[in-house]
C-alpha cells in the first residue's frame, strides 16, 4: 500500500485503536465496538478499510462470528526536517534480511532455535529490545546529521557565487536536489517527485550543478559526482 495512503488511514484515532486492540487478541464487532464505545456499524466502516489495505483479516470460528486480527507485520517510517517530509517506505518485516549487505552495522544475527527453552527465548528478547533501542537511538543521530549536512550544503551553494544562487531558499532547493541523488532517485522525473518541483527547475539546477562537477549525467541518468 501506497505510503501516503496509509499515513492517511492510520490518522484516524479509532483505527489505530482498533490495531492495538487486535495487536492483543482478535476480537469480533461487538467486542471492538465496546472497547471504542462506538456503533457496531462504525466498526465494520473501520474494519473494512482495514481490511482493504491488508492490515487485518478475518476467520469465522464454529458459532459463525467473524473474527479480525492483525494480518502482517509492518513498519512506517514518517521523516519530518527543515528540508523535508513524507512516508519514506513501508514494509513487511522479515527473518530472512541479509544484514550482511548492511555496511555500516555490526550486530550478531545469530537466531536461537524457535523451539528452544524459555529461559533462551526470553534472552533474545531482552537482547532484541536493547537492538532496537539502540538502532533508534542510531537513527535519531543519523537523521540529526543529515540536517546538519543539508545546512552545510545550502551554505556552500549560497556562497558560491558561480552557481548563480543568490537566494537562500533556492540553495535549499539546490540540497533537496542532491538529497535525492544520494537516496537513488537517477531520472529527472523521479526527482521531481521527490523534491516536489517542476522537471524544468530540476533540469536547471541539475545543469548548474554539473557545471561544477557536484554531480555528472551517463547513459543511466543523473548521479552524484564520483571524484
Amino acid at each position: 500500500m501506497d505510503s501516503a495512503a496509509l499515513l492517511d488511514l492510520l490518522g484516524n484515532e479509532n483505527r489505530r485503536r482498533i490495531l492495538r486492540l487486535l495487536a492483543r487478541k482478535p476480537c469480533y464487532v461487538t467486542e471492538i465496538s465496546e472497547y471504542l464505545g462506538v456503533s457496531p456499524k462504525a466498526v465494520i466502516d473501520h474494519l473494512r478499510k482495514l481490511e482493504k489495505a491488508g492490515l487485518v483479516e478475518s476467520r469465522v470460528d464454529d458459532q459463525r462470528r467473524k473474527y479480525f486480527s492483525i494480518a502482517r507485520n509492518l513498519r512506517l517510517e514518517v521523516n519530518v526536517s527543515p528540508y523535508g517530509f513524507g512516508a519514506k517506505s513501508a514494509y513487511s518485516a522479515s527473518r530472512g534480511l541479509d544484514m550482511t549487505r548492511c555496511r555500516y552495522l555490526s550486530i550478531d544475527i545469530t537466531t536461537p532455535d524457535q523451539g528452544g527453552e524459555l529461559t533462551e527465548l526470553t534472552r533474545e528478547l531482552q537482547r532484541l529490545e536493547e537492538l532496537s533501542s539502540e538502532l533508534s537511538m542510531a537513527q535519531r543521530w543519523v537523521h540529526g546529521r543529515l540536517t546538519e549536512v543539508m545546512d552545510g550544503i545550502s551554505r556552500q551553494i549560497h556562497e558560491e557565487s558561480a552557481l548563480g544562487v543568490a537566494d537562500g531558499d533556492d540553495a535549499r532547493f539546490y540540497a533537496e536536489v542532491l538529497s535525492a541523488l544520494a537516496d537513488g532517485a537517477e531520472q529527472i522525473d523521479q526527482i521531481s517527485r521527490s523534491v516536489d518541483a517542476a522537471p524544468e527547475l530540476v533540469e536547471d539546477a541539475l545543469l548548474a550543478l554539473a557545471q561544477h562537477s557536484v554531480v555528472e549525467r551517463d547513459d543511466g541518468g543523473w548521479t552524484l559526482a564520483t571524484d
